[in-house]
Order: C-alpha cells, then sequence, then structure tokens
C-alpha cells in the first residue's frame, strides 16, 4: 500500500508514519494541488497567527512529508515566501467538512509563465510527481491556479486560453482526474497592465470543463504592486473557497 519510500507526518517535530495519526492508514486526505507563480505561493506577510497550525490541515512539504500547515506553505523562494490564499481556503473546507483533513500540495514558483508550466516542462513534472505522491494519501479535491503577471503582454493574453487549456488536459490525464475542478484567480485589479489579461479570463472557464474565474474586485496589494498582501490573500483564500463550493454544488445537481 506504501512504497518503499512511504509517506510519513512530522508531527509538532516528532517523526512518526502516517497511519498513526489516524484510526487507518491514511487515505483519505482531502487534497488540493497549488500552482501557478507567487501570488500562489504567497507573498503577504507573515504574521505569528499564521504560524499557528490548523488540527486537520497538513501540507506536503518539500521532501514529501506530511507535516502541520502554517505559512509559508510554499517554499519556492524561502526568503520572501510568505502568506498565501491557499490557508484561509483550507481553513474554510475544514470548518465544512468537520470530518475531513485536508492537505495542501504545494508547487508554485514565483516570476513564472505559463509556458514554464507547460507539460514535460520541470515545473510540470515536479507538480505531477509530488501530486502522484501525495495522493498516495487521499484524493484530489481541486487544482488551484495564480498566474498571469508573466504573461500579460497583449500577445501572449491572446493565446493563454488554448495553452493553459492543453496544460490542464494534460494535467488532468497524468493524474487521472478527468473532473477534478480547476479555480483560476484574477490578477490584482490594481495595476491596469492586468486588465487585458482579466478580461480574457472568461475564455479561460469556456475552454475548461469544470473550472471557476475568481474575482480579484478590491483586493490591495503590497508596496510593490505587483502582489497581494496578506489582507488580500485572505478574502482571496476565501473567494476561492466559494467558486470550489459552487462548482461542487452544480456537479452535484448534473
Amino acid at each position: 500500500m506504501f512504497a518503499a519510500h512511504a509517506i510519513r507526518f512530522v508531527l509538532f517535530g516528532l517523526l512518526v508514519p502516517a497511519f498513526a495519526l489516524f484510526a487507518k492508514e491514511p487515505s483519505d486526505l482531502q487534497l488540493f494541488l497549488l500552482i501557478g507563480q507567487s501570488n500562489m505561493a504567497g507573498r503577504g506577510k507573515v504574521e505569528p497567527t499564521d504560524q499557528v497550525p490548523h488540527p486537520r490541515i497538513v501540507m506536503f512539504d518539500k521532501n514529501n512529508v506530511w507535516v502541520p500547515a502554517t505559512d509559508p506553505v510554499h517554499f519556492d523562494k524561502p526568503k520572501i515566501a510568505g502568506v498565501g490564499l491557499c490557508s484561509e481556503f483550507a481553513r474554510r473546507v475544514a470548518a465544512a467538512e468537520p470530518q475531513a483533513v485536508v492537505g495542501l500540495v504545494p508547487c508554485a514558483f514565483g516570476g513564472t509563465t505559463l509556458d514554464q508550466w507547460r507539460p514535460g516542462s520541470a515545473l510540470y513534472t515536479n507538480a505531477v510527481a509530488r501530486a502522484r505522491a501525495a495522493m498516495q494519501s487521499g484524493r484530489l479535491r481541486a487544482i488551484l491556479w495564480h498566474q498571469g503577471e508573466g504573461d500579460s503582454a497583449p500577445a501572449k493574453t491572446a493565446t493563454y486560453p488554448a495553452r493553459f487549456s492543453a496544460m490542464i488536459a494534460q494535467l488532468r490525464s497524468d493524474l487521472n482526474a478527468p473532473d477534478v475542478p480547476v479555480l483560476v484567480g484574477e490578477l490584482g485589479r490594481y495595476r491596469d497592465a492586468y486588465a487585458g489579461f482579466n478580461a480574457m479570463l472568461p475564455h479561460v472557464h469556456q475552454a475548461v470543463p469544470n473550472s471557476a474565474r475568481v474575482s480579484a474586485e478590491g483586493l490591495g496589494a503590497n508596496s510593490d504592486n505587483v502582489h497581494f498582501n496578506r489582507a488580500a490573500l485572505i478574502e482571496f483564500g476565501r473567494r476561492y473557497f466559494d467558486a470550489y463550493e459552487r462548482l461542487r454544488k452544480e456537479a452535484a445537481q448534473r
């Protein structure tokens, strides 16, 4: 059931077998794959409360070990990694599903373009490998994507829906999850340069079945005017959860 390199959990500094945390071997984690660039990884200021773990939220660390989830969840650029939208998203899932244990699988990397996520690339291959390893412990419930600052020039924006839909189709196939929901967030509306990209996103929604666009209306930025600030990321996480719930309800009605 577990490979020789069995997935383990680290709980408050103690290394223990994964199954020691549960009544049975862990096969029922509710998994969420996090991909994209820096605004998915998170650059919000980390406060002490962000480092208090939730008892039912874990994250897959850089060594493919399950540990209690605290910010920063991502490790793409340790010196600047911060609060991301995934933490509030996970808290909302845990609150809505009192029996669930939520597993975050962080794979986003700052400063990347969509072409750097094409199938066969290093980032794509890493995300697939980590997701497959994590899926030994549960079921993939959704893919959370935020990216586009690196593709906001008009020439790249024009081809984005086709390129993104092709990547997602291959990713769903590689993970044997053909209907897994995909949540795609807008870029910050605080920069006029991103307006064209945001106007294009409805075409992404049309091109990718079982996907949702998440509004960034009213969300603020750090002083760099590129990255969402901590308060914005918390609100963004709520909006991603709301979009996820809408897709779940729509699927239940089909």
